[in-house]
């Protein structure tokens, strides 16, 4: 356990790097490296910021809210601010939206967030909350409609970014059916600060923005995505994280006395549930990707596969599976949870998704392990991630074998996670609330 005096000066050091990361009503992720708000990084970190300061908590929900699309999308980047040389920027995305944003989504945890935030502070949040269920409303409608047009009941991704899990070994088969003849060349920032073993090959950059001009050309039509874009794929990640989200919204539409709204919220969930089982793979023991263009599951397990019992009730069979595999995962690596699985050759213990341990999903997955009875594993997954930000500061991920930290340095949603949830000050948020 991690003593008190290291315990305040890391509960001191979140609070200055979140601070510091404030551009005014929105937090970037961290300087340099990722210069504007970010969808669900911008979300998670509001869970810090509520820990010191209730009323700015609520602005960045508003502020990431603010530039919803009229089709209901959220959009995973907002260029609140010009950037010179970040790639790819406006440019590249050619969104066609003031502010300019990007033309793809993040996984929506905003509901959840929202619910959070109004639970555990004190007063009457209603004309705070009531403009933000209906964004949110009109954005899970969205992800129903432009994202599961044929109503199977799971939601695809068009891009790896949309996963917010961007350089997972899941993508790469599907992303081999995507065409990079007209990608160009181009100059990419984020191996400028960061080691290139640590970021996506040069490789893996192609296909990206071969989908960034693919959506490009066709003017982000969702129709057109969804009929002829290359990757088209539905993962546990995304949609154990929306179910959670719609549950979150069905409670708080009912608590601020908007029926219409859970109404709508609790068809799409049920639609949801039934769907995610098409993601249960017999051979891994766990949910995996479906490339739906092909109809093939992957049949390899991510610290996604663990968002089931985040995303809503599972049965007691597929749980047991879930708890047996995470601790014969746990003997293999010394911090849990690696983003893939440490037994697969494609596992890379520190470049980015395709390893590394993440604050902000661990937190994810020991919600859910407590809030399915087996609070000792929940307890393992916080002391982990505890003893990781402890050996390594607030870094944007961790390696599961050494420990050392990733990417970039002062990071807002590993230091919102530590005020939230890891510091041992924080440590009653692992219970079910």
């Amino acid at each position: 356990m991690i003593n008190p005096e290291t315990t305040a000066r890391l509960d001191g050091e979140a609070r200055r790097i979140l601070r510091e990361n404030d551009k005014g009503g929105y937090t970037v992720p961290t300087k340099g490296l990722y210069p504007f708000q970010w969808n669900w990084d911008s979300a998670l970190t509001a869970l810090g910021i509520a820990t010191y300061d209730s009323d700015r908590a609520w602005q960045e929900i508003e502020k990431l809210l603010s530039a919803q699309w009229d089709n209901g999308m959220v959009p995973h980047i907002v260029f609140w601010q010009h950037e010179e040389g970040y790639f790819p920027g406006p440019g590249e995305w050619q969104s066609g939206h003031t502010p300019p944003t990007s033309g793809i989504t993040q996984p929506p945890v905003a509901a959840t967030v929202v619910r959070q935030l109004a639970s555990s502070m004190p007063g009457d949040h209603g004309a705070r909350v009531t403009p933000m269920l209906h964004a949110l409303d009109r954005w899970h409608q969205w992800f129903a409609d432009a994202r599961d047009p044929e109503g199977r009941g799971v939601v695809a991704i068009m891009h790896p970014w949309e996963s917010g899990r961007d350089n997972l070994p899941d993508w790469d088969e599907p992303l081999s059916h995507v065409d990079t003849s007209n990608v160009g060349t181009f100059l990419r920032r984020d191996t400028q600060m960061v080691n290139e073993a640590e970021r996506p090959k040069n490789h893996d950059y192609d296909h990206y923005m071969a989908l960034v001009q693919f959506g490009r050309n066709c003017q982000w039509d969702v129709k057109t995505i969804a009929d002829h874009c290359p990757f088209w794929v539905a993962e546990p990640g995304m949609n154990a994280i929306l179910r959670r989200a719609e549950r979150d919204l069905v409670a708080l539409a009912l608590q601020f006395n908007l029926p219409d709204i859970a109404s709508r919220a609790t068809a799409r969930l049920a639609r949801l549930d039934k769907g995610f089982n098409q993601l249960w793979s017999d051979i891994a023991q766990g949910y995996v990707t479906l490339d739906l263009r092909h109809n093939k599951l992957d049949n390899r397990l991510t610290s996604g596969s663990w968002l089931s019992l985040y995303g809503g009730p599972e049965n007691d069979i597929r749980a047991r599976a879930h708890y047996s595999t995470l601790l014969e995962w746990r003997q293999k690596i010394n911090f849990a949870v690696p983003s893939f699985d440490p037994n697969n050759i494609a596992f890379d213990d520190i470049r980015y998704w395709r390893g590394p341990v993440w604050a902000m999903i661990n937190w994810m997955i020991a919600t859910g392990l407590a809030e399915h009875g087996r609070p000792d594993l929940a307890e393992l997954v916080a002391n982990d991630t505890a003893a990781l930000i402890e050996k390594s500061d607030f870094r944007e991920y961790f390696s599961p074998v050494t420990g050392n930290g990733g990417g970039g340095k002062d990071f807002s949603w590993t230091a919102a996670m530590w005020l939230y949830w890891a510091s041992p000050t924080a440590r009653p948020k692992t219970e079910t609330q």
